[in-house]
């Protein structure tokens, strides 16, 4: 199993701290948020993990902090400070990781990173992870893990992870319609739509697994006519008038990194489970 991590944004209501940092590279307490999302891959079987990036400085943080760097490790164990390396010191063995710088080319949108990673991915099935999107599990499970559980029980070829939102936060997001049926398979995509009726929807939340096959619908993926970018939604829309997609839906508790509310409510929730008070 392979996965493909969507980390190439510029994090531009981050700013003006991601001009320098990373936005996937913020931290959730003492671990950056890629940190959590590379552990839920390796949860989930993935061997072979490809990190799109932006290029530069910003993409050199991410490959730095998953590769092995003995000098750094032999000085916190000189100073005896092993137990505050350890987090770090075997993720370069979690995974064979590929960094895959996204250029600035004047294309953006979430249909790039799996197009750049067409060639990492070749014949096989793979993970399609948004760096943006953190899933907190503290049961030592994997919501990536229940996606491949859940689409080989299916007997499908695909399958994306569904949070169900109330209206005004579902038009945000790709907002999913189903068949209904028990194991519900995807009819209709819509990214972002404008007005929603009130009520609760169910939306994709960057967590989807493929074949290989799915990168041919990417190529027929245009500028949206609205934002100018080229989103990966329209490849899922397209892919579901050709297979069967199941929505499955997600288990653990979804915060929208890309955001600073909800970088914020994940730290907090990650304090809580730690035992770590915070006031206000």
């Amino acid at each position: 199993m392979k996965a493909v991590l969507c980390a190439g944004g510029w994090g531009s209501r981050f700013f003006p701290v991601a001009k320098a940092t990373s936005k996937c590279m913020l931290p959730i307490l003492d671990k950056p948020v890629i940190h959590y999302i590379v552990e839920e891959c390796a949860i989930a079987g993935a061997t072979q993990i490809a990190v799109v990036t932006p290029p530069g400085v910003l993409g050199d943080q991410i490959a730095r902090y998953f590769s092995h760097d003995p000098d750094l490790e032999a000085y916190f164990r000189r100073r005896g400070w092993q137990d505050r390396y350890e987090p770090v010191a075997h993720l370069h063995d979690l995974a064979e990781f590929t960094f895959l710088g996204q250029p600035m080319n004047g294309r953006y949108g979430t249909a790039l990173p799996p197009l750049i990673a067409r060639r990492f991915v070749g014949d096989d099935d793979f993970f399609l992870v948004n760096c943006d999107d953190l899933v907190l599990r503290f049961d030592g499970g994997s919501a990536l893990a229940d996606l491949r559980a859940a689409r080989d029980a299916a007997g499908t070829p695909a399958a994306i992870a569904a949070a169900v939102m109330p209206a005004d936060r579902a038009a945000h997001y790709g907002v999913l319609r189903t068949d209904g049926a028990p194991a519900a398979k995807l009819v209709e995509m819509r990214d972002k739509p404008r007005r929603l009726p009130p009520g609760r929807y169910p939306v994709a939340v960057g967590r989807a697994l493929f074949p290989s096959g799915f990168l041919t619908h990417l190529d027929a993926v245009v500028p949206s006519p609205r934002t100018g970018e080229f989103q990966v939604t329209d490849a899922y829309a397209a892919y579901a008038r050709a297979a069967e997609i199941l929505v499955h839906p997600l288990d653990g508790r979804y915060h929208d990194c890309g955001d600073v509310r909800g970088w914020l409510t994940a730290n907090a929730a990650v304090a809580d489970h730690r035992g770590i008070p915070m006031r206000g």
